[in-house]
């Protein structure tokens, strides 16, 4: 049986405080947004089951999430977040890793230097996860490719997806050199990229399903339907449009040539893959 995954998604309460970029500034976003609020989206695509994704850098971000794992149906893994550049880094890893939801994690890189993730003590732990093929999210900008590559030059074993397909300029409708870079990363066999979070980088105004086209073909030519993960990056999203546009315009903006089987491995099998996440059953809220 085939289930259908988003594989990147947000759930966040800004009363908890750790968030740093969620203030009042950030509109309708600035609120709380929880599985009882995505429930009806996620039952209109029949997609069953999602993976939650950090929002905050914080271990307590990570532990709120894995208790929602518990409380909700619908999610079945949690990205959570560790800190790369810390001694202490292997001690919180090995506990978080003895809970069952928690299936990855995601530093905050979009927001960090260049250069970051090659510090020493950052490589070190990267050369841990690798060897327990642990997963990793890379919130990337395009600015941190050249470090990316420099990264799987030294760990190619690294198991990793690219969140946001890296977050080209869309809006300018700018190509390279994420095209080229993109590619570069797309040989390591353990990288995969997710096609999320790409309607916020078009002109938010004035945009269209067409807009992505060149990127997300290049995605799959590069990467291949084997190795590509569907995400809506809800709620961010809405800072552009709802769930269903988010749905819809990658279904458009897909090859056409793609199979059956490849749109069940975008949509799901290959989140499942990844993640390492055992296939389980729908859960009971699509059949009501």
């Amino acid at each position: 049986m085939n289930i259908r995954i988003d594989a990147h998604q947000h759930y966040w309460k800004p009363d908890r405080g750790d968030y740093g970029w969620l203030t009042p500034e950030q509109g309708h976003l600035y609120a709380d947004f929880l599985p009882s609020h995505l429930k009806s989206h996620l039952q209109k695509h029949g997609i069953e089951r999602t993976i939650v994704v950090q929002a905050a850098p914080t271990l307590e971000e990570t532990a709120f999430m894995l208790s929602l794992y518990e409380q909700e149906e619908s999610i079945v893994g949690v990205v959570g977040w560790l800190e790369l550049d810390s001694d202490e880094f292997p001690l919180h890893y090995s506990n978080f890793r003895r809970h069952k939801g928690f299936v990855g994690f995601r530093p905050m890189l979009q927001d960090l230097p260049n250069g970051w993730i090659l510090r020493p003590r950052v490589m070190d732990n990267l050369r841990l996860i690798a060897k327990d093929e642990f997963p990793i999210d890379l919130q990337l900008r395009p600015r941190h490719l050249t470090d990316m590559r420099k990264v799987l030059r030294e760990i190619p074993s690294l198991r990793a997806v690219i969140d946001h397909a890296a977050k080209p300029f869309i809006a300018d409708k700018i190509i390279e050199p994420w095209k080229e870079q993109i590619a570069e990363l797309a040989r390591y066999p353990g990288v995969m990229c997710k096609l999320s979070g790409l309607v916020t980088e078009a002109d938010q105004q004035n945009w269209s399903w067409m807009d992505l086209v060149p990127y997300v073909h290049h995605v799959v030519e590069t990467f291949g339907p084997g190795r590509i993960m569907f995400g809506s990056d809800w709620p961010v999203c809405l800072l552009t449009c709802d769930y269903d546009t988010v749905v819809v315009a990658l279904q458009r903006s897909l090859p056409s040539h793609l199979r059956e089987t490849d749109y069940d491995a975008i949509f799901g099998g290959n989140a499942l893959r990844f993640y390492k996440i055992e296939a389980a059953t729908p859960p009971d809220f699509l059949n009501r």
